[in-house]
C-alpha cells in the first residue's frame, strides 16, 4: 500500500467504501467527513453526478484512443478550456496521469529548452528542502524529503536543494504570508555562484509546500525568485499539484498571488480525482523554441500511453465546469477568513506549537513526542478518523483541506473534534 505503514495497517484496517458531497462511508458504517478533499483532490466534493455521468458518457463513445502520432477532440479541447485559466502566456498544455508525472514532464522539457537555446550545459536541477514533487526519480531528486531520498539513492546527480522556509521561531501562528523569510530566497543565488549560472536548467518549489506540512512562503519570496531566475536565464517551475484549482482562491497560486512561473505543474483537482490526471502548463516561448529546434519528426521524446485519456478528459471539462458553474474558486475566497478563525483558535491548546493558514488550507504542529516523533500526529489521525473526521497527518503536523463546498458548520466541526481529541492525546 502506497505511504503506509502496511503491517499496522492490516493489524487494524480502517477502510473507506463510499462517499457522497463531503462525506465518506467508512467499512464499519460511520460518516466520515472529509477533511482533507481525499488527499487534496477531491476540490468539488465526491461522487458529483456531472462528473460520474460525463466519464460514464466517454468510456460509451471512446473508451481510448492512442494519441502517439494521432489525435482525438477531448484533450485538445481541455487544454484550450486550461489555457484559459493559467497566468498569460502559458497556454502550452501537455497531459500526464499525475502529479509525479507532470513533475518529470517539466523537469525535461525545461533541460529540453535550454539545449534548445543552445544551453546544452545547463542540466543541474535545484529543489528546495522539505519540498514535496512526486515519486518519480526526478521528483525525487528535487524533493527535500529526506526518508524519500534516502531509501532510493538520492536520485539523479546534480541536483541541489534551496533551503525550506518553515521558520517558527520567526513566524509562528502567521495568518497567510508569514513577515519573515523572503531572504531565503537568496539561497538560489547563493547555488548559482556556487555551480554556475550555464549549469542550472530548473528551480522548481511549490507555491506552498503542502505535503511536508503547509509551508507558506514568507512575503516578497516568490517574487524575489522570480528576478533571480530571469537574472540567469533559469527556468521557473511551480509546482501546483496541490494549490491548482482553487485550494488558495484562484486557479493557480500564481495567478492569485501574482507571480508568474515559466512552467506550471497540476494534477489531483483537475479531474475532482475522479480519473487520474495530471497536466504541465508551459509558457508559449518556451514551447515554440523546443519545438522549432528541431528540423522534423518528434520533437520531444516523451509521454505516456494514457496522455489525454478520454475519460480523464472528459472529467477534466466536466469538472471545469463545476468549478465555473458553482463558482467553488469564488467561494474559497469567501470562506478563507472563516476557516482561519477556526483554525487559529486551536492556540493555546494541549501541544500545539504552531498554526499555518492560507486559503482553505490549514497546518497544526504538534509539538514532538519525546523518542518518538511524529507519534502524536499519528496517534491524533486515528483518533480523527475513528470518530467521523479524515485528517492528514505529515510529520509532527495535521494538515486540513476540505472540499471547497465545505460549510461554516463542517467547519466549525472539523476544528471541534481537533479541539476535542488533542485533550485525549498523550
Amino acid at each position: 500500500m502506497p505511504f503506509t505503514a502496511n503491517r499496522s495497517y492490516k493489524a487494524n484496517p480502517r477502510q473507506l467504501v463510499s462517499a457522497s458531497g463531503m462525506h465518506y462511508q467508512s467499512g464499519d458504517g460511520r460518516t466520515i467527513l472529509d477533511g482533507t478533499s481525499g488527499l487534496w483532490c477531491s476540490n468539488a466534493g465526491h461522487c458529483r453526478p456531472e462528473i460520474t455521468e460525463a466519464i460514464a458518457k466517454a468510456a460509451g463513445t471512446l473508451d481510448f484512443a492512442p494519441t502517439f502520432q494521432l489525435g482525438h477532440p477531448l484533450p485538445f479541447e481541455l487544454a484550450q478550456r486550461l489555457a484559459a485559466l493559467m497566468p498569460e502566456g502559458l497556454d502550452r498544455i501537455f497531459f500526464t496521469n499525475s502529479g509525479s508525472e507532470s513533475v518529470d514532464t517539466a523537469l525535461k522539457i525545461a533541460i529540453a529548452v535550454q539545449r534548445s537555446k543552445g544551453q546544452g550545459t545547463r542540466t543541474r536541477l535545484i529543489g528546495r528542502e522539505r519540498g514535496y514533487h512526486g515519486t518519480g526519480f526526478g521528483g525525487i531528486s528535487v524533493g527535500g524529503i529526506v526518508t524519500n531520498r534516502r531509501t532510493f539513492g538520492g536520485g539523479l546527480p546534480g541536483a541541489d536543494h534551496m533551503r525550506h522556509t518553515h521558520d517558527i521561531a520567526r513566524n509562528a501562528f502567521s495568518r497567510g504570508f508569514p513577515q519573515c523569510g523572503v531572504e531565503l530566497a537568496d539561497d538560489l543565488q547563493r547555488l548559482v555562484d556556487l555551480h554556475g549560472a550555464d549549469t542550472i536548467a530548473a528551480v522548481i518549489v511549490e507555491p506552498m509546500a503542502g505535503s511536508t506540512g503547509v509551508l507558506v512562503p514568507p512575503t516578497g519570496y516568490l517574487q524575489r525568485l522570480r528576478v533571480i531566475c530571469d537574472r540567469h536565464g533559469i527556468i521557473l517551475i511551480f509546482d501546483e499539484v496541490i494549490t491548482a484549482f482553487g485550494r488558495v482562491g484562484g486557479a493557480t497560486a500564481a495567478g492569485q498571488w501574482g507571480v508568474t512561473p515559466d512552467i506550471i505543474t497540476m494534477a489531483k483537482g483537475l479531474t475532482n480525482a475522479a480519473v487520474p490526471m495530471g497536466a504541465v502548463a508551459v509558457k508559449r516561448e518556451l514551447h515554440d523554441a523546443m519545438i522549432e529546434s528541431v528540423p522534423g519528426g518528434i520533437e520531444l521524446f516523451h509521454g505516456y500511453t494514457y496522455s489525454g485519456h478520454p475519460l480523464a478528459s472528459a472529467a477534466g471539462l466536466a469538472t471545469l465546469d463545476l468549478y465555473a458553474r458553482d463558482g467553488l474558486f469564488e467561494r474559497a475566497n469567501e470562506l478563507s477568513a472563516y476557516w482561519e478563525d477556526a483554525a487559529h483558535s486551536l492556540k493555546g491548546r494541549r501541544h500545539v506549537i504552531d498554526i499555518r493558514t492560507i486559503g482553505l488550507v490549514a497546518g497544526i504542529e504538534l509539538k514532538p513526542r519525546s523518542g518518538a516523533p511524529t507519534a502524536r500526529a499519528m496517534e491524533l489521525f486515528h483518533a480523527c478518523f475513528d470518530n467521523g473526521l479524515l485528517v492528514r497527518a505529515t510529520g509532527d503536523i495535521i494538515a486540513l483541506s476540505p472540499p471547497l463546498i465545505v460549510a461554516k458548520a463542517e467547519i466549525d466541526e472539523m476544528f471541534g473534534k481537533l479541539g476535542n481529541l488533542l485533550d485525549t492525546i498523550a
